[in-house]
């Protein structure tokens, strides 16, 4: 295990389950000396990390005693090769920004590391939910993002400590899906969600907003207008028309619309396209903008 740099707000790096577990627990030990009982916060990540990652470590880091980030690329959840390739891995801009949130630890495990007998025989199915919208455009990708999930939460897990993970409301179906695994598992850890942090333009953060070209992004901001615009609907109680909504993305050139509907939250099942309501609901779309493939959603009542 070894130290970044030599700022106090700089992570320890550990790279196998032995180190994260020995600084883990040394930090947690620290805390417990004090009278109290400790808590972790656990922030999975990919790496390629922006402010809508620095969000979730910022919330972890204020209600946790002790905050772990991981960066994996976990090649189960990737069905294309050349997407799995180009993915950015940006480790040293990485471990800055973790480190001015306050983290306490890095886990960046190589791929050895995570699956020591190859690709997993066993893994987690994610199951109906896992088959529409994102899973019907990904096949297979839900699964492997519960599995990797499944062995993060499992190895950072604290033995005597409050344990809760974050995780990005923007992408909602992977955090049903996630607390649905954390129910049905009987996994002890409480999953967070953190609002979508969005550019000054309104198009939400994501990792590969890096590769739209200046008139691809330009294109890409009618999908946050058109849920903004489903949102003032659903409060004013008129029809939410998705068929003009979805009108609307298609003329946009160099945007082919995968998806605009509306879901439960919880179970991402379809609601009714009517007036708005006082139910929990959410407005989801997805689009390939020039080479890039977008998500985004917005609550439909409630906090946006």
């Amino acid at each position: 295990m070894t130290e970044t740099g030599t700022t106090q707000s700089t992570p320890l790096l550990a790279s196998t389950a032995g180190e994260l577990r020995e600084a883990t627990s040394a930090l947690l030990e620290d805390v417990g000396g004090r009278g109290r009982r400790a808590s972790l916060g656990l922030v999975p990540t990919m790496g390629g990390l922006h402010a809508g990652h620095a969000a979730l470590a910022d919330t972890a880091r204020r209600a946790d005693d002790v905050v772990v980030a991981s960066i994996f690329v976990n090649p189960l959840q990737f069905g294309d090769r050349a997407d799995l390739e180009r993915y950015p891995r940006t480790l040293d801009a990485d471990l800055r920004l973790l480190g001015e949130s306050g983290v306490d630890v890095v886990f960046a495990p190589a791929l050895e590391e995570m699956y020591p007998g190859g690709e997993p025989l066993v893994r987690v199915n994610a199951g109906a939910m896992g088959e529409v919208l994102e899973g019907a455009a990904r096949p297979g990708h839900f699964d492997g993002m519960l599995t990797v999930v499944a062995k993060l939460l499992n190895l950072a897990r604290p033995a005597t400590a409050d344990y809760r993970a974050y995780f990005g409301q923007k992408d909602a179906q992977q955090l049903a899906l996630i607390r649905r695994m954390v129910l049905d598992l009987n996994i002890p850890a409480d999953i967070e969600g953190v609002p979508i942090v969005r550019d000054t333009d309104g198009l939400a953060l994501s990792s590969r907003n890096r590769f739209l070209s200046a008139a691809d992004r330009t294109a890409a901001l009618v999908l946050p207008r058109v849920l903004h615009e489903l949102r003032e609907r659903s409060l004013d109680g008129l029809p939410l028309d998705l068929a003009a909504g979805r009108s609307r993305i298609d003329a946009v050139d160099g945007v082919e619309l995968d998806y605009l509907d509306v879901v439960d939250p919880l179970s991402f099942d379809a609601v009714g396209h009517g007036a708005g309501g006082t139910a929990p609901a959410l407005a989801v779309v997805a689009a390939r903008v020039g080479a890039v493939r977008l998500i985004d959603n917005i609550a439909l009542s409630g906090p946006a």
